[in-house]
């Protein structure tokens, strides 16, 4: 007996033996006689007993198969009308529970700003009291002072003394009344007493002993900082208010990081175009630095680089981190790079953006309401609490407008309590309200001693003198100018650059340096002389491309460096290379580049930050909550596709009727086909659509692996669903012998497998490629695996393909359900397409294997590919 194909001696074909099988709607107990099926029941072809139809199913007599499609429209309309309803009230879910957080918190805001009002008006009182005391006192003793003959024997007698000094000097009655009252203001910057819930460091800018409990607490506590901080701002101006004001902002200071540069110069790969040349300098902290210059002059090459974030280009030079030459990359957790486009997260509001910023990149030791004040801080300095609540947008979906999205750009690097800002054009596209508000910002970030870099394009003069510090670059990344913001005016005075009245003088400056207008009394006047000019004005080495024109500054004439110019121009016209030498240096240049991805992954650097952040597992965490609210909000979207699922399985159901004599696998060929194009296309938007936002945040230091992995597994919900979505309709209209839980795990199964190649694609290409690829392989890999008789490697090129393993494992689960005289024709079905009914279990393995490599690749490729945009 061959127990392999469920214990037939003899294999039979149904074509040629069709009379051995008991015909459709009706059934045969032995071999010698055939029965009608009865009202109730069905019976298949080959049938030897008939089957009980399911409730609610009317069956009549000899019926070959139970009409269940009025399951399946039962099906269709509940799940469309959960889908429905989900697509019309996820954003009104999301809207309720917003409101009452922002109910919550404005509560607290009127209580604190209602406290520090009444504290304010007491203050007053108190004021007002002291100084009627005062005059009192001074009316009283001058005429007890009459009264006695001199003041001398008046302070004799102390029983007699009625005054006593005050702090600030003056005296006032010893009995006045005014002084022995409650101190409310006292009472209000006192810390929150509330015990600790958990155990935790204390902030670096806040006090150490503040815990909070409830949220209420924690925002109280947030707001009452604020409201003290503000307050000692607007104070009028005096030793005391400058002292409060240092003590508050001492207890926020953070490690100091100074970077010197010394002839830093910059050159393409490739190409070997100079893009920076000999730059030499510092930047201290403490101090906002603004990096100037025309278009092309390299400003943000220049910030680039002191960065770390120079792709594509080789650097020479020195550049120190507190007079050590370690690579800036050591202290990317406390760098904070706010890049030129505004890359944030649309389907998450203004704070909840900031919120993630600050909790995967803050000190593991900060308690959370220390975390909540950076925050809110934050929030109030840049001016975004008016749109806190509101989505940020995306192309599809507008939220808010693009000066608001550049101030909560530049928020998501300030909430991380940075040593070093760097900033690409943060006031682009911003009126001169919001720039202010940005640079009034920055500035208290330097008050508490962060190095602050800006790159920007003609401020205006209020703008300009916030600054501290200004650095002018020439064409050709050349330094003309970096200093205080103080003495600009009187170096270029002396260069013979006098500005005029009325023009703003970085505006002048910058025409200057393009060119476009020249010094009244040199009309003559060359810009490319003013590299030099600052080169021999700090006693630097000139670089030898700059000599020529030094000479000719020597002999007061330019037309020598003009021609030295000329000459280095029709010297790179002969040493232009040929296109065989050009195409090896840009093939050789981009293996180097791969080759330092590669190196960089797999490379442990060291951490001089001094600063503990979350670990992989807390990160996880964090990213899985933010991931499971970005697909809660993205609800319709999800809807969408779960509606394609319904329509393309109850499609597939009905004009794909199941066949015996293929046991069903061309049915199941269509079904691999639409369900490996519809998951693989949705799961594409897992990490192709924020790729952006995944580059700034590994480079800002956030864990791959937790990030993929989070991803990852809010993800299986739909591995979950989608199969129960599509097999609703697709099994109750097909209505095939296998059962619908065996359908089930091979979908499961198939839909995991699918989703893991998707990933591949979506991490390692760009939106168009990938959707081309997800439509182009699972209908080549569908043929193939349905082709019988490849030729060569083409036939073991089957088994390495999910496609072949998934049909095979729908066509077992349907061929097992195959009884009586079926046992000796299956048999010729499953060997002719190489199949064995015992694998069902190997079939839905290697799926699961397949799925789980695919996921491992992608990781892989997630951590190698474009690893430069993560450092």
């Amino acid at each position: 007996m061959n127990y392999t194909c469920g214990g037939a001696n003899l294999w039979a074909d149904l074509s040629l033996s069709g009379g051995a099988f008991c015909p459709a709607g009706s059934y045969c107990p032995s071999t010698t006689k055939i029965q009608r099926c009865e009202k109730g029941f069905y019976c298949r072809q080959g049938s030897t007993k008939p089957s009980k139809c399911f409730q609610l199913v009317s069956c009549d007599a000899a019926s070959s198969t139970q009409h269940i499609q009025s399951y399946g429209i039962m099906l269709i309309v509940a799940l469309a009308a959960i889908l429905l309803l989900v697509y019309n009230c996820s954003d009104q879910v999301m809207y309720i529970r917003e409101k009452r957080k922002m109910k919550t918190r404005q509560k607290v805001v009127r209580q604190i700003q209602e406290q520090f009002n009444a504290a304010e008006r007491w203050k007053s009182a108190v004021d007002a009291a002291k100084r009627i005391g005062r005059n009192l006192s001074r009316h009283h003793s001058k005429a007890f002072s009459e009264a006695q003959g001199t003041r001398r024997n008046y302070e004799l007698h102390p029983k007699f003394n009625t005054t006593v000094e005050d702090t600030d000097g003056s005296r006032r009655p010893h009995h006045d009344p005014s002084y022995q009252s409650h101190n409310y203001e006292e009472d209000l910057y006192r810390p929150v007493e509330v015990p600790p819930i958990a155990a935790g460091g204390e902030s670096s800018s806040t006090k150490k002993h503040v815990f909070a409990q409830t949220k209420s607490q924690i925002f109280r506590y947030a707001y009452r900082e604020i409201e003290k901080e503000k307050a000692l701002q607007n104070k009028p101006p005096s030793w005391d208010a400058v002292v409060h004001l240092g003590q508050e902002l001492q207890g926020q200071k953070r490690r100091r990081i100074e970077i010197q540069f010394k002839d830093l110069c910059m050159y393409l790969k490739g190409s070997g175009k100079k893009i920076l040349s000999n730059v030499t300098g510092k930047l201290s902290p403490g101090r906002v630095t603004a990096v100037m210059g025309p278009s092309g002059a390299g400003k943000t090459t220049f910030l680039n680089a002191l960065a770390g974030k120079a792709y594509s280009s080789t650097t020479t030079g020195e550049i120190l981190i507190n007079g050590r030459a370690d690579p800036i990359r050591y202290y990317k957790k406390i760098i904070g790079f706010v890049p030129q486009d505004d890359i944030v997260h649309g389907n998450l509001t203004v704070e909840e953006n900031l919120w993630f910023s600050a909790r995967y990149r803050l000190s593991l030791n900060m308690s959370k309401a220390d975390q909540v004040l950076v925050v809110e801080r934050i929030i109030d300095a840049l001016g975004l609490e008016s749109i806190r609540s509101s989505m940020v947008g995306t192309v599809e979906k507008r939220g808010i407008s693009g000066g608001q999205r550049k101030r909560v750009n530049v928020g998501l690097e300030m909430v991380m309590e940075p040593s070093l800002l760097i900033l690409d054009e943060p006031t682009s596209g911003l009126d001169s309200t919001s720039s202010q508000l940005v640079l009034k910002a920055l500035r208290r970030e330097a008050l508490v001693g962060v190095n602050v870099g800006v790159v920007l394009h003609q401020p205006s003069y209020s703008l300009f003198r916030l600054f501290d510090d200004v650095m002018f670059l020439a064409k050709g990344g050349r330094t003309v100018y970096l200093g205080p913001v103080d003495e600009v005016e009187s170096y270029f005075s002396s260069m013979g650059i006098v500005i005029p009245e009325r023009i703003n003088p970085p505006d002048h400056i910058m025409d200057v340096l393009e060119g476009v207008c020249k010094p009244e009394s040199n009309p003559t006047f060359d810009p490319k002389i003013l590299p030099v000019k600052w080169i021999q004005y700090n006693d630097f080495s000139m670089p030898p491309d700059l000599r020529g024109i030094a000479a000719s500054i020597s002999q007061s004439s330019v037309e020598m460096g003009s021609r030295s110019e000329n000459t280095e121009s029709s010297t790179s016209m002969k040493a232009r290379k040929s296109f065989i030498q050009e195409f090896w240096q840009e093939f050789t240049s981009l293996l180097e580049v791969r080759w330092d991805d590669i190196t960089n992954t797999f490379t442990r650097l060291e951490d001089l930050s001094g600063r503990r952040t979350p670990g992989a597992w807390r990160q996880f965490k964090m990213i899985f909550m933010r991931v499971a609210l970005q697909r809660f909000r993205e609800a319709r979207l999800q809807t969408q596709d779960y509606l394609i699922l319904l329509l393309c399985g109850a499609c597939l159901g009905l004009i794909t009727p199941s066949k015996d004599s293929s046991l069903s696998s061309n049915n199941y060929t269509y079904v691999i086909i639409a369900l490996s194009l519809l998951c693989m296309v949705s799961a594409l938007r897992t990490f192709s659509i924020d790729k952006l936002q995944y580059w700034r945040e590994s480079a800002s230091g956030i864990n791959r692996v937790a990030y993929f992995l989070a991803k990852d597994t809010v993800d299986h919900f739909n591995t979950v669903i989608k199969p129960v979505v599509f097999m609703s309709m697709f099994y109750f209209f097909n209505n095939p012998r296998s059962s619908f839980v065996e359908n089930y795990v091979v979908t499961i199964a198939l839909i995991y497998c699918v989703t893991g190649i998707a990933y591949i694609f979506a991490i390692t290409f760009d939106s168009g490629p990938a959707q081309l690829w997800s439509v182009f392989l699972p209908i080549i890999f569908t043929l193939i695996a349905t082709k019988r008789d490849l030729p060569g490697f083409l036939s073991y090129l089957q088994y390495l393909i999910y496609a072949r393993w998934a049909l095979e494992a729908y066509v077992i689960a349907n061929a097992r359900k195959y009884n009586g005289v079926w046992l000796i024709t299956r048999c010729e079905i499953l060997y002719g397409a190489g199949y064995d009914l015992n694998h069902w279990a190997l079939c839905l393995s290697v799926l699961f294997i397949m799925g789980f490599l695919a996921r491992c690749i992608s990781l892989l490729c997630l951590m190698i590919c474009n690893r430069k945009r993560q450092q």
